[in-house]
């Protein structure tokens, strides 16, 4: 298996891109290998790295077909809904909650009423 080349923060050559500057280019890798590799230095941890792909080779992005666009609306309008009362919440219920506000904290709205 050959190496990667290791390129240094903000030094790699043109025609590299990693995934989120090819999605704002409205692109994706398209089933290609990672091509180089950019990294980071970090003072007291290992560096960051970042995985870089070849732009000649990306794919343009799938459009979202109907059938997407209601299967994501479907998913977060579940998650606005509040497994204890049951009730749609008006926001999305923060998973370390698990439930609305009002069902987390009663005391808090039993006082406020």
């Amino acid at each position: 298996m050959a190496a990667l080349p290791v390129y240094r923060w903000r030094l790699a050559p043109d025609g590299y891109a990693t995934r989120r500057q090819l999605r704002a280019a409205g692109l994706r890798p398209g089933g290609q290998d990672v091509a180089a590799q950019l990294e980071r230095p970090r003072r007291r941890r290992g560096p960051l790295i970042a995985y870089l792909y070849r732009v000649d080779l990306a794919k343009p992005v799938r459009p979202m077909t109907p059938g997407r666009w209601a299967a994501l609306a479907k998913a977060n309008a579940a998650r606005r809904v509040c497994p204890q009362c049951g009730r749609d919440a008006g926001y999305v219920i923060p998973s370390s909650l698990g439930t609305c506000v009002p069902c987390d904290s009663p005391s808090t709205t039993a006082r406020s009423a």
